[in-house]
């Protein structure tokens, strides 16, 4: 491994990136490494004199700006350079000045305080310990943290907060680790600007397995550890006393005794019904890790409503995971947890680091293991959504290591800005990219402040150049990305174009990138994970995943370990454009023949022919359907082992009749839809029509119908956040589709947790008690009311969870009869939704509706009688531990 170099400021990042680094004149940029503002002051002469103090060798300078009554002119940043005074202070008068805005700034090693204003008067700021009235060095110092502006004996006190004042000096460090030895290897020490040699300072080791080390006089510094083979990423870290586990920093002593996963029960995933939900839209636990993203304000204004897009936690999720028991569910699906690194990368699908849970979404006190044994101790499983088809547009750091988080680089409430990483693996070629398509920039950083470059052209060409870097055949020799440069929605190019600017596609048929994908998932699967939804499997060929991921998936989840798929596909036939191999059906079968599976070049070739070969692949099952009325063993030995979002009849339930056509459609085509997870809408369409851009805006009565059909019809229900208040009803889905830029609260993925204030006690899924506050309102919504009894019922009748199905005999607009047995069980069923259905050729005996508690007996016939849309009927026939009576209380359609 190569010694680690001295890091050196780099300066601002795309103009699309938000950053606040302080853009103070036409091309001065530099960063923020503390924020000091103070908003009052003495007023005193007519002239502003500024003393500073900066022992570093470099010499400060002061920029002024919106000067009153002065004959001084404003100048470039980073201004003038400031007098020595001696015993390392520094001094400039701004003659003739009432007031003026200034900036402190050393340009040699990237420091920069933030804008703040004076009046005419003297003032002394020492980088170390702050403000003050006289010179510090004559023992007359500024009081830190008061609340209020006042004159006390030539002491003036200032209301400030802790992000704006200079913090204390020293710094101590914890640093846990199983080698055998530790140092601390630091550049860029404030105030003095100290650095050590390599490998740097040991470190002492403490009984609890932590190496500590302490900076005196020291307020900011940058570092790594390392044993001098091995080292961690680059790190800073500001004055206080702090822990660093591997993952991330803690003011607080992390507990060591991380959590093993709880003991579970992984049951047949079809006995599950899930409830999907944006963690960080549902509801905050812990306002400490709250962050704006890089874009939030300028594209959807959300620091001006208050409302960062990190806002949700864990540890929120794991407060109201009895609010989810109560509705009924007994899953929870939750956006990808992986580090991310984009203008909007709240959701969780820009990855920078698959192999690191993203710390805006934990705790000092909660981490994602916490959140699953939470999970686990309530009987709800886990979905963990994963991406294996892309990264973010600045590269994976393990994968594409060219830049780095810079935490430093923004104030508390912001998410960590990016800096291009000297000593990066790919910094290389992120300056090929630079070369090919900087516009002339010399480097990544000059594309920023390069004059010559049109404003509107240097966002642009920093992504080209991050795009070239990880695209272009010349650049990424490894072929770590695909390097198609077109796409298309129905062809080869789907599976090797990228399919979006914050989605650079990966080359899974690398096999090296395959191996670190699955390793980095299989870790999560250790940790206790039930399933996986599978991003944009669309955009991977079947052959990849049958070769590199899906058996060692299985192999790490075990029996029972359940994976789906989402193959977006907006369109109403079976198979895509008549296109079988990027046909959502087409996933979930094993290979029908055996391919070579070798080297990168090899692979990609391999991918093509079997795309080619596989045009017209139309196998059929009668996996799902009964035989009459009898139910036959599966046969699930040509499964893949991914089972898929039945995205047909998600694009058909603008109404029920119409989704249940689609499903009888296209079943035969499943190697068993029965494990299809349905739903009518998400975080990214509603159905066809509905429209697909709105959260859907059906009327409730059809929300109620559509329900009825996904909690009895084969498939395992699931319903989006909110769908139970029908929250956002017809707000555009995500703030910036069709680059509508609106505020989260105007959208689908607006925050829920204000609906979901109030305590709740479960005692099982879908049964609750002492509900408060507007909890207690939202449990008791129409839909709310009506989801939880659909849950009651389901749970209640294993043909609805497991059953085949059959509409041989059945005479209603949508009914089906349903049976499952096993060993134990022989559970039939008949379902009628809307209207009244007759069915013909069932088996005889007492059949019991578990909507209104209504007993026939049957020798052959039965006539269901219903009315009403989004109203049921559910008889079943009373065999040996069937349900005898009426589930739940009748409400707005179940009646």
């Amino acid at each position: 491994m190569k010694k680690h170099l001295k890091k050196i400021g780099l300066g601002m990042l795309a103009t699309a990136v938000c950053v606040t680094t302080v853009a103070v004149g036409a091309s001065g940029i530099g960063k923020i490494y503390k924020t000091t503002t103070v908003e009052e002051s003495v007023s005193a002469a007519s002239d502003i004199v500024m003393h500073f103090k900066w022992t570093g060798k470099s010499t400060p300078h002061l920029y002024y700006s919106n000067v009153n009554n002065t004959s001084g002119t404003n100048m470039s940043y980073p201004g003038v350079p400031m007098n020595a005074e001696g015993n390392g202070w520094y001094s400039y008068t701004i003659a003739e000045a009432d007031s003026a805005d200034l900036v402190i700034s050393v340009p040699d090693v990237d420091y920069q305080t933030n804008s703040f204003g004076r009046t005419s008067g003297e003032y002394w700021y020492d980088d170390g310990r702050g403000w003050f009235t006289e010179n510090p060095d004559k023992d007359i110092m500024m009081a830190e943290n008061k609340t209020n502006v006042s004159k006390n004996d030539g002491i003036v006190s200032v209301d400030t907060n802790a992000s704006q004042v200079a913090a204390e000096e020293g710094i101590t460090i914890h640093f846990v680790s199983d080698w055998d030895k530790a140092s601390v290897y630091y550049w860029n020490a404030m105030p003095d600007d100290m650095e050590t040699s390599w490998p740097g300072e040991n470190m002492s080791k403490d009984e609890d397995g932590y190496y500590t080390y302490t900076f005196q006089g020291v307020n900011k510094i940058n570092l790594l550890f390392t044993n001098g083979s091995q080292q961690t990423a680059d790190l800073s870290v500001k004055s206080g006393e702090w822990w660093y586990d591997g993952k991330k920093w803690s003011k607080k002593k992390p507990n060591n005794n991380t959590p093993e996963p709880v003991p579970y029960d992984k049951r047949d995933f079809r006995e599950e019904t899930i409830y999907f939900l944006m963690t960080t839209r549902f509801y905050d636990g812990d306002s400490s890790n709250n962050r704006y993203c890089w874009d939030d304000e300028s594209l959807i204004k959300s620091e001006t409503n208050h409302d960062p897009g990190w806002r949700g936690d864990f540890k929120g999720l794991i407060e109201k995971l009895d609010y989810i028991k109560a509705l009924g569910f007994s899953a929870i699906w939750i956006t990808p947890v992986v580090e991310n690194a984009s203008g909007l990368d709240y959701h969780g699908y820009h990855a920078y680091d698959f192999s690191r849970v993203d710390p805006r979404y934990e705790s000092d006190d909660t981490t994602y293991q916490d959140l699953i044994n939470a999970c686990h101790e309530k009987g709800i499983r886990v979905v963990q959504d994963i991406v294996l088809n892309h990264t973010g547009n600045w590269g994976e750091r393990n994968m594409f290591h060219m830049f780095d988080k810079d935490e430093d680089d923004g104030s508390s409430d912001k998410s960590a800005f990016m800096s291009v990483a000297k000593d990066g693996e790919k910094a290389a070629e992120l300056q090929k990219g630079v070369e090919m398509k900087g516009q002339g920039a010399s480097d990544y950083d000059d594309i920023e402040t390069n004059t010559s470059i049109a404003e509107h052209l240097k966002p642009g060409a920093q992504y080209d150049s991050r795009l070239a870097a990880m695209k272009e055949d010349d650049i990424d020799k490894d072929r770590v990305y695909h390097h198609e440069k077109s796409i298309q929605w129905e062809g080869y190019t789907v599976q090797t174009g990228q399919m979006a600017g914050d989605c650079v596609d990966i080359n899974t048929e690398n096999p090296a990138v395959a191996k670190y994908l699955r390793e980095c998932y299989i870790n999560y699967i250790n940790m206790g994970v039930d399933a996986f939804r599978i991003d944009t499997v669309k955009h991977i060929s079947r052959l990849t995943f049958n070769k590199e991921f899906l058996p060692y998936f299985m192999e790490a989840g075990g029996d029972n370990f359940f994976m789906f798929g989402e193959a977006c596909v907006r369109r109403h036939e079976t198979f895509n454009a008549g296109i079988a191999p990027i046909s959502v059906c087409f996933y979930t079968w094993k290979e029908s023949k055996d391919y070579p599976w070798g080297d990168t070049l090899s692979n990609e070739d391999t991918v093509l022919k079997h795309y080619n070969e596989n045009m017209s692949e139309q196998r059929t099952s009668d996996n799902a359907f009964l035989k009459g009325n009898e139910y036959h063993t599966p046969d699930r030995s040509q499964a893949s082992g991914l089972d898929q979002i039945d995205f047909r009849m998600h694009w058909a339930f603008a109404n029920a009749g119409s989704a249940f056509s689609a499903g009888l459609d296209e079943d035969p085509y499943f190697n068993d839809s029965t494990y299809n997870v349905t739903y009518v809408d998400s975080h990214d369409y509603a159905p066809d029509t509905a429209p697909e851009d709105q959260r859907f805006a059906g009327s409730q009565d059809t929300w109620a119908e559509n329900l009825d059909l996904m909690f009895t019809f084969r498939g395992i229900p699931c319903i989006y956040y909110g769908t139970e208040i029908e929250f956002q009803k017809g707000c555009p889905i995500d703030p910036m589709v069709n680059n509508a830029k609106k505020p989260y609260k105007e959208s689908g993925r607006a925050y829920f947790g204000d609906e979901i204030e109030g305590d709740v006690t479960t005692s099982d899924f879908g049964v609750y008690s002492n509900a408060s506050g507007k909890m207690a309102d939202t449990l008791n919504h129409p839909l709310a009311k009506h989801i939880q009894r659909l849950n009651l019922i389901r749970r209640a009748v294993p043909a609805l969870q497991k059953g085949q199905y059959s509409t041989e005999g059945c005479s209603g607009g949508i009914s089906y009869k349903r049976r499952y047995t096993d060993s134990d069980t022989d559970s039939f069923v008949c379902v009628t939704i809307s209207s009244t259905a007759t069915f013909s050729g069932v088996p005889s005996g007492t059949y019991v509706d578990m909507v209104t508690g209504d007993v026939q007996q049957c020798s052959g016939t039965l006539t269901a009688n219903c009315s009403g849309k989004g109203n049921m009927r559910v008889y079943v026939l009373q065999t040996d531990g069937a349900p005898d009576g009426k589930i739940g209380e009748d409400g707005s359609y179940l009646k």
